[in-house]
C-alpha cells in the first residue's frame, strides 16, 4: 500500500523504520508537527520523525494544523491508501480522516479501551497496573474510540519508569503496526469495535499531578516518581524550592518517620510517607545536575525534623 506516516517524537521512529523496511509498503510522505524551539538558544529544531524521514529521502509535511487546506490538498495529491499514526500530537478533522481509502490507523500504547488519551503509559504506571500493551485501531472523531485491529501485551516491571516502558512498547508496537498494514492490504484483518466496559481515560500529566504527596502511601510516591520519569518529572519542595525526584526505593521495614520527614544516614537518605519510608536514590536540585540522594543530603545539611513538601515554592 501507499502510506503517509504521521508521527512526531522519538517514540514514533521505530514504527516509521519498520514500515520503511517492510518491503511491502511505500512510505510516500511523513506528516509531523512543525519545527519547535529547543535548547538554551531556543533554536527551531525538526522533530525526530522529520529528521528520520529526511535521512530516508521521504517528503515531509509540517502543517500548522491538519485542517489546513494546503496540507489536505497535498494529501489528496499523494492519494495514500492508509495513514499509520504514532504519537502525531494533533487532532485530525473528518475532512482529513476521509482522504485515505483505508483511513488513519493509530498505534496506541495501551490495551484499549483502557487508558484512552494522551498519557496511557504514565497513567498505567501511576495506577499500579501490572500489565499494559499496545493497540492498533482505526481513528474516528472520538478520543481513541475506533475499532481495534490488533493488540500486544507487555508486563510492567517493578522498577519501570514511563520512559523504560514506552521504549519497549515503541519497538514491540512497531512490529504490530507493520503487521496491521500487511493485514489490511491482504484483506485478512478486520477491525473489531471496542468493548463498552473497562474504559479508562489517560489525560496529559500536569506539573501538579507530578508533585509527590508524602501523606499518601509509599507505593503511591514510587508510582508517581516512576510514572513521571522522564517527563514531566516528579517533584517536591525543600526549603521553598523545587526538588526533582528521579528515583526512589521502597523501605518496607522503616515506619518511624512522619510523612515528609527526612532522615539522613551515612550512605542513604530516607523520607517518611503515609505508610513506610522511601529512600531518595537520585534527585535534582533546582538549577543543578542530577545527583545521588545521599550526596544531596550531605550538601544541604538536613536539620533534625526537617521535611519535604512542607511549604509552597517561593
Amino acid at each position: 500500500m501507499k502510506l503517509v506516516f504521521a508521527g512526531t517524537p522519538e517514540v514514533a521512529v521505530p514504527a516509521l523504520d519498520a514500515l520503511i523496511a517492510s518491503g511491502r509498503h511505500e512510505v510516500a510522505a511523513v506528516v509531523t508537527r512543525p519545527d519547535a524551539p529547543a535548547g538554551r538558544g531556543r533554536r527551531l529544531v525538526a522533530s525526530p520523525v522529520a529528521e528520520r524521514a529526511e535521512e530516508a529521502g521521504i517528503e515531509v509535511l509540517k502543517p500548522a494544523r491538519p485542517r489546513d487546506e494546503d496540507f489536505q490538498a497535498r494529501l489528496r495529491e499523494i492519494a495514500p491508501d492508509c495513514c499509520p499514526v504514532v504519537a502525531y500530537g494533533a487532532l485530525l478533522p473528518k475532512s482529513a480522516l476521509d482522504i485515505p481509502r483505508e483511513g488513519w490507523v493509530n498505534l496506541h500504547f495501551s490495551l484499549l479501551p483502557a487508558w484512552r488519551g494522551a498519557a496511557p503509559v504514565q497513567q498505567s504506571i501511576m495506577a499500579g497496573d501490572e500489565v499494559t500493551g499496545a493497540s492498533t485501531f482505526r481513528i474516528e472523531e472520538g478520543l481513541d474510540t475506533g475499532p481495534v485491529f490488533g493488540v500486544l501485551t507487555e508486563g510492567i516491571r517493578p522498577t519501570d519508569t514511563s520512559g523504560d516502558l514506552l521504549t519497549r512498547l515503541a519497538f514491540a508496537g512497531a512490529g504490530l503496526l507493520a503487521a496491521t498494514m500487511d493485514g489490511i492490504e491482504d484483506g485478512t484483518l478486520r477491525a473489531v469495535p471496542q468493548s463498552a466496559e473497562g474504559i479508562s481515560l489517560a489525560p496529559k500529566i500536569t506539573v501538579e499531578d507530578a508533585r509527590v504527596d508524602w501523606n499518601a502511601p509509599a507505593l503511591r510516591a514510587d508510582r508517581v516518581v516512576r510514572g513521571c520519569t522522564p517527563a514531566p518529572g516528579a517533584w517536591t519542595v525543600f526549603r521553598g524550592e523545587r526538588l526533582k525526584l528521579i528515583s526512589v526505593g521502597l523501605v518496607a521495614d522503616r515506619t518511624d518517620l512522619a510523612p515528609g520527614v527526612l532522615a539522613p544516614a551515612k550512605n542513604n537518605v530516607y523520607v517518611g510517607t503515609g505508610s513506610h519510608a522511601v529512600e531518595l536514590l537520585w534527585v535534582q536540585p533546582q538549577g543543578k545536575k542530577p545527583m545521588k540522594g545521599a550526596d544531596w543530603a550531605r550538601g544541604v545539611r538536613i536539620a533534625p525534623g526537617e521535611r519535604l513538601g512542607a511549604a509552597d515554592v517561593g
